[in-house]
C-alpha cells in the first residue's frame, strides 16, 4: 500500500527529510511561490498551522518556479520573504518542479492519487493536497482555494 511516508523531500537547509517524520499528522502539502497573485495565501496557511500544529497538523510548503517564474532564485530569498511578509514558521522545502518530465517524485505520486478539475497537472502555483494520519492523498483544492475554505476538512481528518 502505497502512502506519502515513502518520500523523502529536500528543505530550505539542504537537509533530507523523510516524509515519515510526519507519520500521524494530517498534512497539507502545497506548491508555493513568492511573487504570484495567490501568495497572499501564505497567511491563512500560517494561520491553519498555528491553530491546529498542536492538534497533529502540518503545513508543508514546495516552492515553484514553474509558473511564470514567480519564485526567488534562492533558497535564502525564499526563507526571507515567507518570513518576513507572512511569518511563515511551518515547514518549507527547496524549490521542485511540480509537472514536465522533471517532475518531483512527491508530486508525481500526489497528482496521480488526485486529479484536478479536467487532468491530474497542475495548473498553477498554490494547489493544495489534503493527506490524512495514515499517509493518504485525501482531496486535491484548486489554487484559487483560500486556505480557510479547507479548515471544516482538516478538523474532520484530526478529530
Amino acid at each position: 500500500m502505497d502512502t506519502i511516508y515513502k518520500f523523502q523531500v529536500v528543505d530550505l537547509n539542504g537537509e533530507m527529510v523523510c516524509l515519515s517524520e510526519y507519520s500521524d499528522h494530517v498534512m497539507l502539502i502545497v506548491n508555493t511561490a513568492s511573487k504570484c497573485g495567490f501568495t497572499p495565501q501564505f497567511r491563512e496557511l500560517q494561520d491553519l498551522y498555528d491553530k491546529y500544529k498542536d492538534s497533529g497538523f502540518v503545513v508543508l510548503g514546495f516552492p515553484c518556479d514553474q509558473f511564470l517564474n514567480q519564485e526567488f532564485n534562492t533558497n535564502e530569498e525564499i526563507v526571507e520573504f515567507c518570513q518576513i511578509n507572512y511569518h511563515v514558521d511551518f515547514p518549507m522545502f527547496a524549490k521542485v518542479e511540480v509537472k514536465g518530465k522533471n517532475i518531483h517524485p512527491l508530486f508525481q505520486y500526489l497528482t496521480h492519487e488526485k486529479r484536478g478539475l479536467f487532468h491530474s497537472i497542475i495548473k498553477w502555483n498554490f494547489t493544495k493536497f489534503l493527506i490524512d494520519r495514515k499517509g493518504k492523498v485525501v482531496k486535491r483544492y484548486a489554487p484559487n482555494t483560500r486556505p480557510m475554505k479547507i479548515e471544516g476538512d482538516i478538523q474532520k481528518l484530526l478529530s
